[in-house]
């Protein structure tokens, strides 16, 4: 069998993706062959069958290969993929981004001379180091890992015990990685973490998201855009709300993790927020920034949601004026509080998820239809499509310069996506 690089398959969020190009980096540099790498999510049970799914594919696909699982699920369930024929080693959080483990990982007899599983306890770790990628996805945005863990045990959320306790990566290891970004010519940097709003606390004096965000925009003065990822608006801070009002480059979109817009299901959610703070949130940052478009989770069907508290959720997509929303219809997971409480009804999740779906439709087609005639400054994903500030997707019928930033009139729809002249 020839030498051939590995394969790289992900599932789940941004911050997984983004671990995957790093482990990309770790595996050419440490000469790893022949081998197929599964980054899976835990976030529901759905999506650790998925990993089984595409795990069981990936063997087939490529029978000779060794085959690695790592991500949040093979952190929280290692012996349900150690136990699969199809797998050879599963590896932890942790030990996926360490240069060792792929050193260990080099020429065709690793099977066998290692550990099947090498997935240590993931709350023990403390530090979370500034994975120095050039960027991924497309030449015009880069994505930089700022932040990893949570300290927070949402009743329905696996992810703390895939991630660990929320861990920074130092404001002066990010300015400086952003500087390098910026030098090879990316237009855009989008902080990622799992709890980004945490990131700070500690770290000495406990800086503030909101003062990793100021202090980029000053000592990189030469970035043209700066996105954040997710937040939990009940954190935001004095200075990132000093930043959405002052900060033309920050850019005027934000991810909003609220989960539910009912108090009682927020409550037993265990969320740090009711619904009347979501409200005053979105209310407060668009005063301050008028073209602000917001995202956000919901989950349908929470344990013991009635009718009544669905309705509340279905309605803070209008009382939030949300825009892009991520539905998630509730999936037990083993091993949470919420996986014990009363279930709704299978049926009754997916009738509420899709009117929620439904509603997300309609607000997208409003922020759409309101774009027509306004300008917008563009960064091309490629050389027919780009976003706007507020992530909406344009496309041009000519060639544009991937990668830069261009200013288009909007004259029409095409589907869910703006048209420029």
């Amino acid at each position: 069998m020839s030498a051939k690089a590995p394969i790289f398959a992900t599932l789940g969020c941004r911050l997984n993706a983004y671990e995957t190009e790093a482990m990309k980096e770790l595996s050419a540099q440490a000469g790893v062959e022949n081998a197929v790498v599964v980054n899976t999510c835990a976030v529901t049970a759905e999506a650790v069958r998925k990993a089984r799914q595409e795990i069981r594919k990936l063997r087939r696909d490529n029978p000779d290969a060794k085959l690695i699982v790592t991500g949040c699920a093979a952190q929280t369930e290692p012996e349900t993929f150690a136990k699969m024929d199809e797998v050879d080693l599963v590896v932890g959080n942790t030990e996926k981004m360490q240069a060792d483990t792929w050193q260990n990982l080099r020429g065709p007899d690793f099977i066998g001379s290692t550990e099947k599983v090498q997935v240590d306890d993931i709350m023990s770790v403390t530090e979370t180091a500034g994975h120095l990628i050039d960027g991924f996805g497309t030449r015009s945005r880069a994505y930089v890992q700022v932040q990893n863990g949570c300290d927070h045990r949402c009743t329905f959320c696996i992810i703390p015990y895939g991630r660990g306790n929320s861990r920074s990566v130092p404001a002066g290891v990010v300015v400086d990685q952003i500087k390098r970004l910026v030098d090879k010519g990316y237009n855009e940097v989008v902080l990622t973490g799992v709890d980004l709003t945490s990131w700070g606390a500690d770290l000495p004096a406990a800086p503030k998201l909101g003062d990793l965000v100021m202090r980029i925009l000053k000592l990189v003065p030469d970035l043209p855009r700066l996105r954040i990822s997710s937040i939990d608006s009940i954190e935001v801070d004095e200075n990132l709300m000093q930043a959405i009002a002052t900060e033309p480059r920050l850019m005027p979109h934000l991810h909003l993790s609220l989960q539910a817009g009912d108090d009682m299901i927020l409550k037993r959610m265990k969320r740090r927020h009711l619904r009347d703070d979501a409200i005053r949130f979105c209310e407060e940052a668009r005063k301050l920034r008028p073209d602000m478009t917001y995202g956000a989770d919901i989950i349908a069907g929470f344990p013991t949601e009635t009718e009544a508290m669905f309705e509340n959720s279905l309605k803070l997509v209008a009382d939030c004026d949300l825009t892009w929303l991520h539905v998630f219809p509730y999936s037990a997971r083993e091993g949470t509080p919420a996986a014990r409480m009363p279930a709704v009804n299978g049926k009754a999740i997916k009738s509420r998820a899709a009117r929620l779906r439904a509603a997300g439709d309609a607000q997208v087609a409003a922020h759409l239809r309101a774009q027509i005639g306004q300008s917008h400054a563009v960064l091309m994903e490629n050389a027919r499509m780009g976003r706007t500030p507020q992530f909406t997707e344009v496309v041009f019928d000519s060639d544009q310069a991937e990668g830069q930033i261009v200013t288009a009139k909007i004259i029409g729809l095409t589907g869910q996506q703006l048209r420029a002249a």
